[in-house]
């Protein structure tokens, strides 16, 4: 009987020692996927070279131990002096800040023979009329900025793939979107990358200052797509980056001070869009000491940057009713009143007007608009999506059991509450949420109610919605089914 008991203590030490040696293995690859770092001055391997090894994983770089070594053998002190402090404490390595947080760690090189010889194939890149297919199953209307986003996606991947830079070298097709607020210029390119399935940083230039001021500094823009990347330079590399709120940086009028997040931040992003090496921090929004640092080339970032642009309409307008003077010919001054795809008439000069550089619009060639929606739209937005908002109600209250549906009429009526919000799409969850509250905390409580549908007296507040019963339901079925 004791040598069975031992016998068994034995398989399991023996199991114990076998999990803790795996789990050491798998430990061991997952940091030699990444660089080390030095702990003084924070370089990667790649930069600094090979790292010297101290305990609790502390790595410093030639340059650095060589720099101690200097102070040491430079300095006048008189190490004969240490025995005279006997209750002189020495440094413990364990107390040190040693390990480095893995959204700061940096992702090793693959080797030269493991390259493929193209990061992309250009017959698995889908072409432009796949492309929008795919973006009409999620996105409503819009046909224009659908169809111009899938040609200059399609066109900058191939560049991409081909990797061609002979004596005609292929331009980026960097996009400027301009349109309405909740019209869908941020849920368009995240659906975009969903679907060509890259790396996506989505960043907003409102917080984007000059370097030296507090905000994030310009390069925080691709470090956030890095860390999307999972801090792998390469797949960064070829990835997307969208900047929202882009109007917001335009150059300030009238001001005394200095303008630290206008003009200076376009003039910073000039060599982000037009394509070049640039230091980088890992896992932070601002260089400093104790951040480390990452080349990346963003020759082959495609950079889309989307806005409202209010009070542009205003310019366009200015500028088309310039000829609205005197005479048989001239226009009526209120002819673009009520124009609502007024936008659609931008030109580069109103943009430059706006308070964007000549530069900046420069290195955005493709300038789309998306247009306001009208109250059919917001109807089809409600229901036709594969996530539309009913469908996503429909499946909460299947997991319940109770069948919900909405009449057409209710539909328009929550279209236009949505249009006097005037903030587009978004109002739409808003008020469904408002109207549903009631319904979903109610449901639960009576296992009876079969199926709930939506009226228009109920968005209107002048009834309720109708509740069918499980039994009800049933034979309704039933019957339509005869």
């Amino acid at each position: 009987m004791e040598d069975h008991k031992d016998s068994m203590i034995n398989e399991d030490q023996e199991l114990h020692t076998d999990t803790k040696k795996n789990e050491n293995k798998i430990n061991k690859k997952q940091e030699d996927e990444y660089e080390k770092v030095c702990f003084v001055c924070r370089r990667p391997e790649s930069k600094a070279g090979k790292m010297i090894s101290m305990p609790n994983d502390i790595n410093i770089c030639s340059d650095c131990m060589q720099k101690t070594f200097d102070t040491m053998s430079n300095s006048n002190f008189n190490y004969e002096d240490l025995a005279k402090f006997s209750n002189m404490n020495m440094i413990n390595l364990s107390d040190l800040q040693s390990s480095i947080p893995k959204k700061q760690k940096i992702k090793k090189k693959k080797e030269e023979q493991e390259k493929p010889e193209k990061v992309l194939d250009i017959k698995s890149i889908p072409a432009p009329h796949q492309i929008k297919a795919s973006l009409d199953d999620y996105i409503i209307g819009q046909e224009y900025a659908k169809k111009v986003v899938s040609v200059a996606v399609y066109n900058h991947y191939k560049r991409v793939a081909s990797n061609t830079m002979d004596e005609i070298e292929i331009e980026k097709s960097n996009m400027l979107m301009i349109g309405p607020t909740g019209s869908g210029k941020t849920y368009l390119v995240k659906t975009l990358a969903k679907l060509l399935d890259v790396p996506l940083a989505i960043t907003d230039a409102t917080s984007l200052t000059e370097a030296g001021y507090i905000g994030d500094d310009i390069e925080s823009v691709v470090s956030k797509l890095l860390a999307a990347a999972g801090n792998d330079v390469e797949k960064a590399e070829r990835g997307i980056i969208f900047i929202d709120e882009i109007d917001k940086i335009a150059k300030k009028k009238n001001t005394n001070q200095r303008d630290v997040s206008g003009e200076s931040v376009q003039q910073g992003m000039l060599k982000l869009l037009e394509g070049s090496e640039i230091e980088v921090p890992v896992g932070a929004n601002s260089k400093n000491a104790m951040v480390p640092l990452v080349t990346v080339n963003t020759r082959n970032i495609l950079f889309i940057c989307g806005g409202a642009f209010p009070d542009l309409d205003n310019i366009i307008k200015e500028r088309l009713n310039k000829q609205a003077t005197i005479g048989f010919q001239s226009d009526l001054k209120d002819k673009y009143d009520d124009d609502k795809n007024i936008l659609s008439k931008v030109t580069l000069e109103d943009i430059k007007t706006f308070g964007m550089i000549p530069e900046f619009i420069g290195r955005l060639p493709i300038v789309f608009t998306l247009q306001g929606l009208d109250k059919q739209m917001l109807v089809q937005i409600l229901k036709e999506p594969k996530n539309a908002i009913l469908k996503q109600y429909q499946k909460l209250l299947a997991l319940d059991e109770v069948l919900l549906e909405f009449e057409d009429k209710a539909l328009e009526a929550i279209a236009e509450k949505a249009l006097e919000k005037n903030t587009g799409a978004r109002a739409l969850r808003a008020i469904i949420e408002e109207f549903m509250l009631d319904i979903m905390y109610e449901i639960p409580k009576d296992e009876n109610i079969g199926r709930v549908i939506i009226t228009e007296k109920y968005i209107r507040h002048t009834g309720g919605p109708t509740i069918d019963m499980r039994g009800t339901v049933e034979l309704l079925e039933e019957s339509k089914g005869v």
